[in-house]
C-alpha cells in the first residue's frame, strides 16, 4: 500500500482496531488466519531485535508468510502496526492497590515497572513520543493505575495527570540517556574533557572541583533511583502544602 495511502488514517478504524472492536465486524472472503495480536508480536521481534527503523510492513508479512498486501486485511498500516505494539508491550500495569505504604511506594512501583518496559523495549520511545496518540487499552490502564495512585494526595485533576507525565518524562529521559551512551564513547568523553579541563580550569572552577570529585564517575546501578527520589521528594512537598502534613 503506498505510503500516502497509509498516511490517510482513519482515527475511528485505528481505534476500533486498538481496542478489539474490529474484530467484532462480519468480513467477506476466507477466514483470516492471523489475528492483529499475532501481527503485533511479529512487530515487536523486528522491532526488539532491530529498532523501529526496520519496521515494514514487508518484514512482518514476510515473517508471517504472507504478502504485504495481504497484511493489510488485518492491520490497515504502519502507524496501526506500532500502535497494537506498544499496546502488547506494555501488558497490563503493576497492581498498585497492593503494595502498601499510600501513595508514594505506589508511584515508584509504577515507575520501576515503566522503566522494565521502557529498557526492554527501547523502541517505544520513538513510538510514543509526548504526543497526544490512540491509546490501546494497556496504556490507557497504565495511565489510570497512576492517577489512583495519586488521588488520595489532594492534588487537583491536572495536577495529578502532571505528576504522573513528570514521573513517566524521567523513565523516557534516562532511557534515551542509556541508549545514547556506550562505554567507548563515555571512556572518549571523559578523556576529551579531562584534557580541555586541565588546560582550562581557571574558566571553569566548579566544573573541574566536580570532575575531580567524581561527578563523571560510572553511571549507578540503579540510575533511576536518585532521579526517581528527587521527583518523589518534590511532589511530596507539593502534597503537604497542598493537603497538610498527614495528605495522602
Amino acid at each position: 500500500m503506498p505510503a500516502n495511502k497509509e498516511s490517510q488514517r482513519d482515527p475511528n478504524v485505528s481505534l476500533a482496531l486498538l481496542w478489539g472492536e474490529a474484530e467484532e465486524r462480519p468480513r467477506r472472503g476466507p477466514r483470516p488466519k492471523f489475528t492483529p495480536a499475532e501481527v503485533a508480536r511479529h512487530g515487536v521481534a523486528v522491532a526488539d531485535a532491530e529498532g523501529l527503523e526496520a519496521l515494514s510492513m514487508q518484514r512482518v508479512a514476510e515473517a508471517l508468510g504472507v504478502t504485504t498486501m495481504a497484511l493489510y486485511r488485518y492491520v490497515p498500516g504502519k502507524p496501526d502496526l506500532v500502535d497494537l505494539m506498544v499496546d502488547t508491550v506494555l501488558g497490563d500495569p503493576p497492581a498498585l492497590d497492593a503494595v502498601p505504604g499510600g501513595w508514594r511506594p505506589r508511584l515508584e512501583v509504577w515507575a520501576r515497572a515503566c522503566w522494565d518496559v521502557y529498557r526492554a523495549h527501547p523502541w517505544i520511545l520513538t513510538a510514543t513520543g509526548l504526543r497526544r496518540h490512540a491509546m490501546g487499552p494497556r496504556q490507557v490502564a497504565w495511565l489510570d493505575g497512576a492517577l489512583a495512585a495519586l488521588e488520595p494526595t489532594g492534588l487537583d485533576a491536572r495536577q495529578r495527570h502532571d505528576a504522573a507525565i513528570l514521573v513517566l518524562s524521567l523513565v523516557r529521559s534516562l532511557t534515551q540517556e542509556s541508549l545514547d551512551r556506550t562505554e567507548e564513547g563515555d571512556r572518549e568523553w571523559d578523556r576529551l574533557t579531562a584534557d580541555q579541563l586541565a588546560r582550562h580550569a581557571d574558566r571553569f572552577p566548579a566544573l573541574t572541583r566536580a570532575a575531580a570529585a567524581g561527578a563523571f564517575a560510572p553511571a549507578p546501578a540503579d540510575p533511576l533511583a536518585f532521579g526517581l527520589a528527587c521527583v518523589l521528594d518534590g511532589l511530596q512537598g507539593l502534597v503537604e502544602r497542598t493537603a497538610g502534613p498527614g495528605g495522602g
